[in-house]
């Protein structure tokens, strides 16, 4: 079982749209897998189909529970299920941005979300943790419940800027939290192979970071399918399987299994 962050504090890099595709590309594989909405924003759960705004529990109930120590609720009491029978979602709404301030004075606060998936640890092949834009609390207890982070990063200049400071927080994590977490890899999102702008990003990345970060030799190209998708509470593989946006994830897919392998 391998619990996988997908983590950048820039918005807007694909993190989402990547956490859903690998998700399908994973099942595809004949995997199950847990994906975890850990944004207040809720863009996982209605990429999945589901109205935020219409769900009685999610993942700031059972983070409350765990913070209170009083057992109302787990992981599985706030489980939906998918369209596809490998996938169940962990939702949340905007009552999560509420856990900032919930998690300042709790004990552990960096391993509440450990502490939350630990039920359900082995009923799973992945567990697929969405954050949100931010190096806040909520990312640091994704990073620490993790085994591994796949970094999301647009081919382009000022993406590839922000970089460093998300090493910089991985690094402090790996040192004082979770010491067994790994860099899975950089995945360029957005890429147009007919730019100059984007070769040159991803020549400069792989120079800069490339002897101590593996860079994924897949890259998602971008295409408006990508933004289409949500509306209709699909993601990529379901609503347009066959464009080259769903194959590089079955191939990102292909890439983490045998990471693992």
């Amino acid at each position: 079982m391998s619990i996988i962050c997908i983590a950048n504090q820039k918005g807007g890099v694909g993190k989402t749209t990547t956490a859903g595709a690998l998700a399908e590309g994973l099942s595809e594989q004949k995997k199950r897998v847990l994906l975890v909405d850990w944004d207040p924003q809720a863009s996982l759960t209605i990429s999945m189909g589901y109205n935020p705004d219409n769900l009685k529990l999610t993942s700031y109930d059972v983070l409350t529970s765990v913070i209170r120590d009083n057992g109302q609720y787990s992981l599985g009491d706030v489980t939906l299920k998918t369209h596809n029978p490998n996938i169940d979602l962990v939702p949340a709404n905007v009552e999560l941005s509420q856990a900032q301030l919930d998690l300042v004075n709790a004990f552990t606060r960096e391993l509440v979300l450990k502490d939350m998936i630990k039920s359900v640890r082995n009923k799973y092949d992945y567990i697929l943790l969405d954050c949100l834009p931010s190096l806040g609390l909520l990312t640091i207890n994704a990073l620490s419940a993790a085994d591994s982070v796949l970094i999301p990063l647009q081919a382009d200049f000022l993406a590839m800027k922000g970089l460093a400071m998300l090493m910089t927080t991985i690094m402090r994590v790996q040192e004082k939290i979770n010491p067994s977490l790994k860099i899975l890899g950089i995945l360029f999102t957005m890429t147009n192979s007919r730019t100059l702008h984007s070769r040159e990003v991803i020549e400069v990345t792989k120079k800069a970071f490339g002897d101590r970060i593996r860079v994924f030799s897949t890259s998602i190209p971008t295409s408006v399918r990508f933004k289409e998708a949500p509306a209709a509470g699909m993601t990529i593989l379901n609503y347009a399987p066959n464009t080259d946006g769903a194959e590089a994830y079955r191939e990102l897919a292909r890439e983490v299994l045998h990471e693992k392998s």
